[in-house]
């Protein structure tokens, strides 16, 4: 999918070399935290051990400033931005057509309520990740009025996971990864959001689409606050249950579908260059 563990490895062993060659290090997104080493893994501990090597700590929420405070940054190379994840949704999305989407589903299915569905995480491998699958499949049985889109991640442990119990069900449309702007489309026209994926929380809360998170804990509580987001785990009965509740109960999916600012107003990546340019020209007198 677009974001993976990587993204967060070759973070943390870029900002690793630039320490040894004593160049500073601006840490985008810094103080994200689950306080659970394994979970996500590896991104977890990679963002914690970058927190160290930091020189300045670029937070998208308040409640991410208060969790570096707490781990003893110094409040001084702190600074509330915002993340650029939202700059990049606000920029991209008004450029976003439906083209994307018709073609995945087809131009008959375009007025169905269209579930989104991703899920790829380690932690989720092997026998959450099926259950995840047997969830999809039945609540796609139970109401062939909507359209699931499940963008499926190429890691053939994840495919051996997801393919067996939704490759038959008519209304589940199974496709390759999606590039971003591919993605966003089907974002904007999303029903509902079903995922494990951290970045999509983000999105999701910014354009107001309700997401069920397929994890225990998350990273990004503030979404859980403005109530875009709600962990359900991995049971498949579980996930029929609470997607069925959205899809009937027009009261409680108006509750989540609030956009928010939580996590960026749009603006994060000017000012992370304006503290950035500042700095070095203290540096240099």
């Amino acid at each position: 999918m677009r974001r993976s563990s990587r993204r967060h490895s070759s973070a943390f062993f870029g900002g690793l070399c630039a320490f040894y060659h004593q160049i500073p290090v601006g840490h985008v997104e810094a103080g994200l935290r689950t306080g659970d080493r394994y979970s996500p893994f590896p991104e977890e501990m990679n963002r914690t051990l970058l927190s160290s090597l930091a020189t300045w700590h670029f937070a998208p929420t308040s409640d991410a400033v208060k969790r570096l405070r707490r781990e003893d940054v110094p409040s001084s190379s702190i600074y509330l931005t915002g993340n650029t994840v939202v700059d990049a949704l606000r920029w991209m999305a008004p450029r976003c057509t439906d083209r994307p989407l018709r073609k995945l589903i087809g131009r008959e299915a375009m007025n169905r309520r269209l579930l989104l569905v991703t899920c790829h995480r380690r932690e989720n491998l092997g026998a959450p990740m099926q259950a995840v699958a047997r969830g999809i499949a039945t609540l796609a049985q139970n109401n062939p009025d909507v359209v699931v889109l499940f963008p499926v991640h190429p890691n053939p442990a994840v495919r051996a996971a997801i393919t067996p119990s939704l490759k038959r069900v008519s209304n589940v449309v199974l496709c390759e990864p999606l590039d971003y702007d591919q993605f966003l489309s089907c974002l904007q026209h999303a029903f509902l959001v079903i995922s494990d994926s951290g970045g999509v929380q983000e999105e999701a809360t910014a354009l107001g689409k309700p997401v069920l998170v397929l994890r225990q804990e998350t990273e990004r509580p503030e979404g859980v606050v403005a109530g875009a987001l709600k962990l359900i785990g991995t049971d498949a009965d579980r996930v029929v249950r609470e997607s069925e509740r959205l899809l009937r109960d027009a009261r409680a999916y108006r509750r989540m579908c609030r956009a928010s600012n939580v996590f960026g107003d749009g603006h994060s990546a000017k000012r992370i260059v304006k503290i950035v340019e500042r700095a070095f020209q203290k540096a240099n007198g």
